[in-house]
Protein backbone atom coordinates (compact mmCIF):
# COMPACT_ATOMS: atom_id res chain seq x y z
CA UNK A 1 0.00 0.00 0.00
CA UNK A 2 1.19 3.67 -1.03
CA UNK A 3 2.50 5.91 1.67
CA UNK A 4 1.90 2.59 4.69
CA UNK A 5 5.01 4.18 6.50
CA UNK A 6 3.91 7.52 6.56
CA UNK A 7 0.11 6.62 7.50
CA UNK A 8 1.45 4.54 10.41
CA UNK A 9 3.68 7.82 11.84
CA UNK A 10 0.86 9.61 11.21
CA UNK A 11 -1.31 7.24 13.41
CA UNK A 12 1.31 6.97 16.10
CA UNK A 13 0.98 11.22 16.07
CA UNK A 14 -2.78 11.00 16.34
CA UNK A 15 -2.62 8.23 19.04
CA UNK A 16 -0.39 9.95 21.18
CA UNK A 17 -2.91 12.33 22.92
CA UNK A 18 -5.46 9.58 23.72
CA UNK A 19 -2.59 7.48 25.56
CA UNK A 20 -1.68 10.84 27.50
CA UNK A 21 -5.35 11.81 27.95
CA UNK A 22 -5.28 13.07 31.12
CA UNK A 23 -2.87 15.59 30.26
CA UNK A 24 -4.08 16.90 27.13
CA UNK A 25 -7.51 17.61 28.68
CA UNK A 26 -5.76 19.41 31.45
CA UNK A 27 -4.60 21.64 29.09
CA UNK A 28 -7.31 22.02 27.36
CA UNK A 29 -9.60 22.62 30.47
CA UNK A 30 -7.25 24.89 31.56
CA UNK A 31 -6.59 26.92 28.41
CA UNK A 32 -10.53 26.85 27.20
CA UNK A 33 -11.71 27.83 30.66
CA UNK A 34 -9.23 30.83 30.95
CA UNK A 35 -7.56 29.53 34.04
CA UNK A 36 -4.23 29.33 31.98
CA UNK A 37 -4.77 32.65 30.44
CA UNK A 38 -5.20 34.70 33.99
CA UNK A 39 -1.36 33.44 34.42
CA UNK A 40 0.14 34.71 31.39
CA UNK A 41 2.36 38.03 30.84
CA UNK A 42 0.10 40.17 27.84
CA UNK A 43 0.50 43.44 26.52
CA UNK A 44 3.34 41.85 24.63
CA UNK A 45 3.01 43.74 21.21
CA UNK A 46 6.24 43.10 19.73
CA UNK A 47 5.97 39.65 19.95
CA UNK A 48 2.65 40.04 18.64
CA UNK A 49 3.75 41.58 15.39
CA UNK A 50 6.91 39.40 14.68
CA UNK A 51 4.59 36.61 14.97
CA UNK A 52 2.05 37.82 12.68
CA UNK A 53 4.66 38.48 9.94
CA UNK A 54 6.46 35.69 10.26
CA UNK A 55 3.24 33.34 10.06
CA UNK A 56 1.33 35.63 7.09
CA UNK A 57 4.52 34.53 4.90
CA UNK A 58 3.41 31.04 4.91
CA UNK A 59 0.50 32.97 2.44
CA UNK A 60 3.31 33.24 -0.21
CA UNK A 61 3.49 29.74 -1.33
CA UNK A 62 -0.56 29.39 -2.32
CA UNK A 63 -0.08 31.33 -5.18
CA UNK A 64 2.20 29.06 -7.18
CA UNK A 65 -0.21 26.14 -7.92
CA UNK A 66 -3.66 28.28 -8.61
CA UNK A 67 -4.77 31.81 -8.97
CA UNK A 68 -4.88 34.26 -5.78
CA UNK A 69 -7.85 34.17 -3.57
CA UNK A 70 -7.67 36.87 -1.40
CA UNK A 71 -11.15 35.48 0.41
CA UNK A 72 -8.95 32.16 1.33
CA UNK A 73 -5.96 34.68 2.76
CA UNK A 74 -7.93 36.93 4.71
CA UNK A 75 -9.60 33.59 6.54
CA UNK A 76 -5.68 32.64 7.39
CA UNK A 77 -4.66 35.96 8.10
CA UNK A 78 -7.68 36.90 10.26
CA UNK A 79 -6.75 33.17 12.51
CA UNK A 80 -2.78 34.09 12.97
CA UNK A 81 -3.75 37.82 13.70
CA UNK A 82 -6.56 36.70 16.02
CA UNK A 83 -4.20 33.78 17.49
CA UNK A 84 -1.23 36.38 18.39
CA UNK A 85 -3.31 38.89 19.52
CA UNK A 86 -5.34 36.66 21.96
CA UNK A 87 -1.63 35.03 23.03
CA UNK A 88 0.42 37.87 23.41
CA UNK A 89 -2.13 40.72 23.22
CA UNK A 90 -5.49 40.49 24.68
CA UNK A 91 -7.05 37.01 25.85
CA UNK A 92 -10.12 37.68 25.05
CA UNK A 93 -10.72 33.68 26.52
CA UNK A 94 -10.57 35.70 29.73
CA UNK A 95 -13.75 38.10 28.71
CA UNK A 96 -15.83 35.44 27.47
CA UNK A 97 -15.19 32.34 29.54
CA UNK A 98 -12.84 32.78 32.87
CA UNK A 99 -15.68 34.39 34.77
CA UNK A 100 -17.72 31.68 34.21
CA UNK A 101 -15.30 29.01 34.85
CA UNK A 102 -12.31 30.18 36.43
CA UNK A 103 -11.05 28.03 39.24
CA UNK A 104 -8.90 29.92 42.14
CA UNK A 105 -7.56 26.52 43.25
CA UNK A 106 -6.40 25.79 39.78
CA UNK A 107 -2.86 23.65 39.14
CA UNK A 108 -1.71 24.64 35.64
CA UNK A 109 -0.05 21.50 33.85
CA UNK A 110 3.73 21.81 34.94
CA UNK A 111 5.95 22.85 32.15
CA UNK A 112 7.90 20.16 29.84
CA UNK A 113 10.76 22.55 28.50
CA UNK A 114 11.30 26.45 29.05
CA UNK A 115 13.52 28.47 26.73
CA UNK A 116 14.32 32.46 26.31
CA UNK A 117 12.89 34.20 23.11
CA UNK A 118 13.10 37.68 22.19
CA UNK A 119 14.05 39.03 26.05
CA UNK A 120 10.82 36.88 26.60
CA UNK A 121 10.47 33.98 28.61
CA UNK A 122 8.49 30.75 27.10
CA UNK A 123 7.28 27.79 28.89
CA UNK A 124 5.51 24.29 27.03
CA UNK A 125 3.78 21.78 29.01
CA UNK A 126 3.57 18.57 27.02
CA UNK A 127 0.39 19.39 24.87
CA UNK A 128 2.15 22.27 23.43
CA UNK A 129 5.49 20.68 22.82
CA UNK A 130 3.34 18.12 20.98
CA UNK A 131 2.04 20.43 19.34
CA UNK A 132 4.97 22.11 18.48
CA UNK A 133 6.48 19.52 16.82
CA UNK A 134 3.27 19.29 14.72
CA UNK A 135 3.42 22.58 13.52
CA UNK A 136 7.31 22.55 12.25
CA UNK A 137 6.09 18.72 10.71
CA UNK A 138 3.56 21.39 8.99
CA UNK A 139 6.07 23.80 8.38
CA UNK A 140 8.57 21.65 6.72
CA UNK A 141 5.64 19.85 4.22
CA UNK A 142 4.93 23.53 3.20
CA UNK A 143 8.24 24.61 2.60
CA UNK A 144 9.51 21.46 0.49
CA UNK A 145 6.15 21.40 -1.53
CA UNK A 146 7.13 25.38 -2.33
CA UNK A 147 10.48 24.64 -3.30
CA UNK A 148 9.24 21.76 -5.32
CA UNK A 149 6.25 23.83 -6.92
CA UNK A 150 8.73 26.63 -7.95
CA UNK A 151 11.32 24.66 -9.90
CA UNK A 152 8.30 22.87 -11.30
CA UNK A 153 6.61 25.71 -12.84
CA UNK A 154 10.09 27.28 -13.82
CA UNK A 155 9.74 24.24 -16.19
CA UNK A 156 6.04 25.29 -16.92
CA UNK A 157 4.85 22.51 -16.00
CA UNK A 158 2.20 20.36 -13.99
CA UNK A 159 3.93 19.04 -10.80
CA UNK A 160 3.82 15.67 -10.13
CA UNK A 161 7.37 14.72 -8.95
CA UNK A 162 8.97 15.39 -5.28
CA UNK A 163 7.03 15.09 -2.55
CA UNK A 164 3.77 15.53 -4.98
CA UNK A 165 4.43 11.22 -5.82
CA UNK A 166 3.50 10.85 -2.12
CA UNK A 167 0.35 13.20 -1.70
CA UNK A 168 -1.84 15.15 -3.92
CA UNK A 169 -1.49 18.56 -1.83
CA UNK A 170 1.23 18.45 0.57
CA UNK A 171 1.18 22.38 0.79
CA UNK A 172 -2.32 22.65 1.83
CA UNK A 173 -1.57 19.59 4.58
CA UNK A 174 0.87 21.47 5.88
CA UNK A 175 -1.43 23.99 6.54
CA UNK A 176 -3.83 22.07 8.10
CA UNK A 177 -0.88 20.32 10.66
CA UNK A 178 -0.28 24.42 11.53
CA UNK A 179 -3.75 25.11 12.18
CA UNK A 180 -4.29 22.37 14.19
CA UNK A 181 -0.91 22.46 15.88
CA UNK A 182 -1.67 25.64 17.33
CA UNK A 183 -5.36 24.66 17.98
CA UNK A 184 -3.78 22.14 20.57
CA UNK A 185 -1.01 24.06 21.59
CA UNK A 186 -3.04 27.09 22.63
CA UNK A 187 -6.55 26.32 22.65
CA UNK A 188 -8.79 29.39 22.84
CA UNK A 189 -12.58 30.20 21.92
CA UNK A 190 -11.01 32.03 18.71
CA UNK A 191 -8.86 28.89 17.97
CA UNK A 192 -11.79 26.50 18.61
CA UNK A 193 -14.34 28.26 16.13
CA UNK A 194 -12.21 28.87 13.55
CA UNK A 195 -9.62 25.66 13.28
CA UNK A 196 -12.64 23.71 12.22
CA UNK A 197 -14.02 26.65 9.22
CA UNK A 198 -9.99 26.69 7.85
CA UNK A 199 -9.38 22.60 7.79
CA UNK A 200 -12.84 22.54 5.68
CA UNK A 201 -12.35 25.70 3.82
CA UNK A 202 -8.70 23.93 2.52
CA UNK A 203 -10.09 20.76 2.11
CA UNK A 204 -12.82 22.33 0.07
CA UNK A 205 -10.30 24.24 -2.45
CA UNK A 206 -8.05 21.07 -2.78
CA UNK A 207 -11.05 19.38 -4.47
CA UNK A 208 -12.05 22.79 -6.56
CA UNK A 209 -8.70 22.89 -7.84
CA UNK A 210 -8.66 19.42 -8.86
CA UNK A 211 -11.73 20.02 -10.89
CA UNK A 212 -10.60 23.06 -12.40
CA UNK A 213 -7.39 21.09 -13.64
CA UNK A 214 -9.27 18.36 -14.59
CA UNK A 215 -11.30 20.45 -16.89
CA UNK A 216 -8.04 21.90 -18.27
CA UNK A 217 -6.27 18.45 -18.63
CA UNK A 218 -8.01 15.00 -18.58
CA UNK A 219 -4.47 13.40 -18.38
CA UNK A 220 -3.98 14.56 -14.65
CA UNK A 221 -6.71 12.71 -13.17
CA UNK A 222 -5.01 9.25 -13.70
CA UNK A 223 -2.23 11.30 -12.18
CA UNK A 224 -5.44 12.04 -8.79
CA UNK A 225 -6.41 8.43 -9.34
CA UNK A 226 -2.82 7.01 -8.13
CA UNK A 227 -1.93 9.45 -5.62
CA UNK A 228 -3.69 9.95 -2.13
CA UNK A 229 -5.29 13.37 -1.57
CA UNK A 230 -3.20 13.98 1.44
CA UNK A 231 -1.48 11.00 2.72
Amino acid sequence: MKNLSLRLIFLLIIIFPIIKFKVFYKHFYGYLTGNVLNNIIVGNWKIVLISIILFLLFLIPLSFRKKTNWVEYGLVSAFFISLFLEMYGIPLTILFASKYFYKSGFIAPTNFIEFNLFGTGFGMDLPMFYAAIIILLGTLLIFIAWITLYFGIKKNKFVISGIYKYSRHPQYLGFILVIMGWFIGWPTILTLIMSPILIYKYVKVCKKEEQELIKQDKNIKLYYNQTPFFI
